[in-house]
Order: C-alpha cells, then structure tokens, then sequence
C-alpha cells in the first residue's frame, strides 16, 4: 500500500509539471494549447532514444528532451499563433495527433506500436522497487520545485504581467507598442519545454513509452486539473493534479464495493465521477479551488504600490 501511494504522489508530480506548462501558454498568455500530449512525447521520446541508444545520462535526456520541445513549441507557434480560439485549439490538437501518428508509424525511429521499453531510471537496477520509487519521488519533488519556481518568477515578472495582459485584452497591448506574437512565441517555447519536461519524467519513471500513452485524453486531463485547480494559479496547477489524481484513483476503490460491476462498466462510472467533479467545480468555483489573485494598483502621489 505504501509503494502504491507513492507511485501516485510521483504521478502526481508528474501531472503538475504539466500542469504548469500548460498554466504558462493557457492560464496566463491565453494560448489554447490543446497539443499538450504531442510535446509531452516529443520530451518522452527524445530523452528515451537518447539514453537508450547513445548512452547520454538521465540529466542530458532530460535537458534534450525540453530543448526539443521548446524548440518544436517555436515551430508549431510561428505557424498557428495567428489563429484565435477554436481555431488554435483545433489546430493544436491536431499536432499532436500527428506526433502521435509519426511515433506510431516510424518504426526506425521510435519501434512503432510496440514502443520502447528498457528506459533507464536513476538506480533502477541496484534498488528494490519500493526503494526506487522513493528516490523518484524525491527526483519528482525537486524537479517540479525547480519548475514552479521558474513559473513563479515568470508570473512576478514584468514579463508575465504583459502575458496576463495580452490574455485579458491583446489588442490594448498591441496599442501600447508590444509585440504579441513575439511574447506569445515565447510562452509557447517555455510551456511546450516545462510539458517536454514532464514527458521526460513519465519515460524514466514506467520505463516504457508507446504512442498509446499520447491520446488527446493525456492532455483533457491536464486541462481538467488545471481548471479544478485554478486557471492562472501556480499552485492551483499544483492542487489540481492532486485533485485530479484523487478523483480517478479514490474512484477505482469506490465502484469497486459495488457488486456486479465489470471492467467496462467501471471505466464509464470512473469517468462519470470525474465529468460530475468538474461540474460541481464549475458550479461552486468556477475560477477553480485556489482562483488567480490579481494585483490591483493604487497611484499614491510618487509611487504605484500593488495592494492584494
């Protein structure tokens, strides 16, 4: 039971991560990035095949994989940041069913529908499987502390007010002389490498990555936790995905008392439990459980001071 709930807070830590690359494109420069998944295994795939293949440390993989997805983040945004609502959502998330597509198919690169397994984890082989998971967990814990600080510096910044700004009301900052595409350009390089980031995680952690793994479902769940947490919100990124994790795991033990339940009928009663979550979310707290807190501005005679 402990190596159980351990795996969970590890996948917990994983699912934040992604939660906050999401938070830099959607909760806080309004970019609908709907191809979370499609970055997610870019980063999975590139630190996979480089470890794998030539013998690059875990660390290396790891940086590879969100350089690689922040680059292929600068790639896809040059031709679809023009684009607005629906549109970039539609087109977003048909990026990464393309990615999803190439891994299925290219079989040199990726081994197609089989995948590739044997991905290395630090100490995997020298430690039991409880002592393993421990010391992932504490990988985990440092890595996502190393990314919501970057995403809290991000937020306090010059930078991430005009990211806010350009969420709330793009042409006003286009009147005061901003670049948008280009500071959008660039949220979409820092979410898609903190989203390559998280994929990298999740490879090292199952040790086994397959194109199954990147539905578009990886990335509704993102959105879901993102949104029961607080869209805007660093930490509600955060305690969305641990709501999140808790809604489809304590679900498991819940319909599993129920007598007469198959496997199929389960699944659905899982997804009903989430979809009616997120309702009474939406009802009650429709700015989420730890809702973004903007600074209001007060002009004294010689200083602007931020008052909560």
């Amino acid at each position: 039971m402990v190596n159980y709930l351990i795996a969970m807070l590890v996948t917990v830590g994983i699912y934040a991560v992604l939660a906050l690359g999401l938070n830099v494109t959607w909760g806080m420069a309004g970019i609908a990035n709907l191809g979370l998944a499609g970055f997610m295994a870019v980063g999975a795939y590139t630190t996979a095949l480089v470890t794998k293949t030539f013998g690059f440390s875990i660390a290396a993989g790891m940086c590879l994989a969100v350089f690689a997805s922040a680059a292929l983040g600068i790639l896809v945004s040059v031709g679809t940041l023009r684009l607005r609502g629906d549109y970039l959502a539609i087109v977003t998330l048909g990026f990464a069913e393309i990615v999803r597509l190439i891994a299925s198919n290219e079989t040199w690169l990726t081994n197609g529908t089989d995948g590739i397994a044997g991905i290395s984890g630090p100490w995997r082989g020298q430690l039991s499987p409880v002592q393993f998971n421990w010391v992932y967990l504490g990988v985990t814990a440092a890595l996502l502390a190393v990314s919501l600080l970057v995403c809290q510096l991000l937020a306090r910044a010059p930078y991430g007010r005009v990211l806010r700004a350009i969420r709330d009301d793009e042409t006003l900052v286009s009147v005061a002389g901003k670049s948008t595409f280009r500071f959008k350009l660039q949220a979409m390089a820092i979410g898609a490498g903190i989203m390559g980031l998280g994929g990298a995680m999740y490879a090292h952690y199952i040790s086994y990555i397959s194109p199954d793994v990147f539905r578009s479902l990886i990335s509704l769940y993102i959105f879901l936790a993102l949104t029961v947490g607080g869209t805007g919100n660093n930490y509600g990124a955060l305690f969305g995905s641990l709501v999140l994790i808790a809604l489809l795991e304590g679900s498991r033990f819940v319909f599993a008392t129920v007598p007469a339940i198959n496997a199929v009928q389960l699944a659905a009663a899982r997804e009903m439990l989430i979809g009616l979550g997120l309702l009474l979310v939406l009802r009650f707290a429709p700015e989420g459980l730890i809702p973004e807190r903007p600074k209001i501005f007060t002009r004294a005679a010689t200083d602007i001071t931020p008052r909560n």
